[in-house]
């Protein structure tokens, strides 16, 4: 008797655990059902929102500006935002001007307004409209270099040369200034100007330029040159 009630009873815990999912049964239903239910949001979240049609502006128009650079009257169709480096390479041809960082910080496109040093980069070239423009292509006169330009070609002022044509309409800025008793902060005293163009003075007046390169000590001396010698540079400087 007692070996039939074991069976009996050995059966009966069988039956009931077939009746019972296993664990693993269960974390695999649970998982399904947990997939199914987030496919709806997972293809709500892949579909792309539709742009918003692109805003159409109206073309700025353009407007003749007239230009006197290196002595020659430049007439150039040009937007109002146009800046006056890129008058001058883009529109007026003249690329010895160069485009450097585009944020007045290197110097490259310095040339020279009714003498005084400007970043080209940073002007519009409708501002400038009866006024005397000279970049580099105009330092040299006659088919004679300046000074400032023998001056760098001896000294070996440059080396890449990208550079240089702002250093050099630089340069002949700084002489005019320093001979109208424009002060610096390297000026000991801003009262009086000193008699002679020290190098400090030369690389204050220079720092706005800056030369990839490395070629300050020579550019300092080459300036230095042009100043004992007493050579007068092109450019209205």
């Amino acid at each position: 008797m007692s070996t039939n009630n074991d069976r009996q009873g050995s059966g009966d815990e069988s039956a009931a655990a077939l009746r019972q999912p296993s664990r693993r049964r269960f974390l695999q239903s649970a998982a399904a059902a947990a997939t199914v239910g987030a496919a709806p949001h997972l293809r709500a979240q892949a579909q792309t929102p539709s742009a918003p049609p692109a805003e159409v502006h109206a073309p700025v128009p353009q407007h003749p500006v007239t230009l006197n650079v290196n002595g020659r009257a430049y007439t150039l169709q040009l937007e109002p935002r146009v800046t006056l480096l890129d008058a001058l390479r883009e529109y007026a041809g003249l690329m010895g001007t160069k485009k450097g960082c585009d944020r007045g910080q290197c110097g490259a496109c310095t040339v020279l307004i009714d003498g005084r040093r400007v970043n080209a980069c940073l002007t519009l070239a409708v501002m400038h409209e009866g006024e005397t423009i000279t970049t580099v292509e105009g330092l040299a006169a006659n088919g004679a270099l300046s000074p400032m330009q023998r001056a760098f070609i001896e000294h070996d002022a440059f080396q890449c040369g990208y550079c240089t044509p702002g250093q050099l309409c630089s340069a002949t800025a700084l002489l005019g200034e320093f001979r109208n008793g424009t002060a610096s902060t390297a000026t000991a005293d801003v009262r009086s100007r000193p008699p002679q163009l020290s190098d400090a003075e030369i690389r204050e007046r220079m720092s706005g330029n800056i030369c990839r390169c490395g070629a300050y000590a020579n550019i300092v001396a080459a300036v230095r040159a042009v100043h004992e010698s007493g050579g007068q540079n092109n450019g209205n400087a």
